[in-house]
């Protein structure tokens, strides 16, 4: 009978056990009326937690504003891209948003292994994914990618107000409030209006006759 010494386990750790990083993406603006819609990718660091992530739309600004500052100093890397008013009516919004996911990952600085992607649809990646229904709540990655992407188009919003003041970008953010859609009758169609979203395109027609 052979000694047990023959059979001692040793600990291997193979290239596929270990996890390695893992990318958390959301995007904001898919149902404005106007604007670009923007995706954040973020991985981050497991030494260095932060506290409250959650779906962004469940927080305060001023509390999204602060864990933005704090994603952005604490994650590993982060990502932010978008996909313009321009792409968004070539495409259709649910292409340009995948579009905008996509560059969002392309432009992490660390190549992450797998990538969890908030809602039931996945960009074209070169890395495997996988579509978390819910994710801006469940997944902290997820949670941290909605606030950087939602800050940013909040401020780019804020930002375009300045230059079309008539519109109240700044309240508003795009989305067809009844504020909105009464001065898109009044002054008609900016150039970041979405000319293929249906209340935008109807003012572009004119009233029926």
């Amino acid at each position: 009978m052979r000694s047990s010494k023959f059979f001692k386990a040793e600990q291997v750790h193979l290239s596929w056990d270990t996890p390695g990083l893992v990318a958390g993406v959301d995007e904001a603006g898919r149902g404005p009326l106007a604007g670009p819609v923007v995706a954040a990718a973020v991985i981050l660091d497991e030494l260095q937690p932060i506290k409250g992530l959650a779906d962004s739309k469940a927080l305060t600004p001023l509390r999204r504003a602060r864990l933005y500052d704090e994603i952005r100093a604490k994650a590993l890397c982060c990502s932010v891209a978008e996909a313009s008013v321009e792409e968004i009516d070539q495409l259709n919004i649910l292409q340009a948003t995948l579009l905008a996911m996509r560059r969002a990952v392309e432009g992490l600085r660390l190549k992450p292994v797998k990538v969890l992607v908030d809602g039931n649809r996945l960009p074209t990646l070169s890395v495997m994914a996988e579509a978390v229904v819910g994710g801006d709540a469940k997944v902290k990655a997820i949670s941290a990618a909605s606030i950087l992407a939602k800050v940013t188009r909040d401020r780019w919003c804020e930002a375009y107000h300045a230059q079309y003041p008539q519109y109240g970008f700044a309240a508003h953010k795009g989305y067809g409030t009844a504020e909105h859609l009464a001065a898109l009758r009044t002054h008609g169609a900016c150039p970041q209006h979405r000319r293929s979203f249906s209340p935008v395109a109807q003012v572009l027609k004119g009233p029926a006759r």
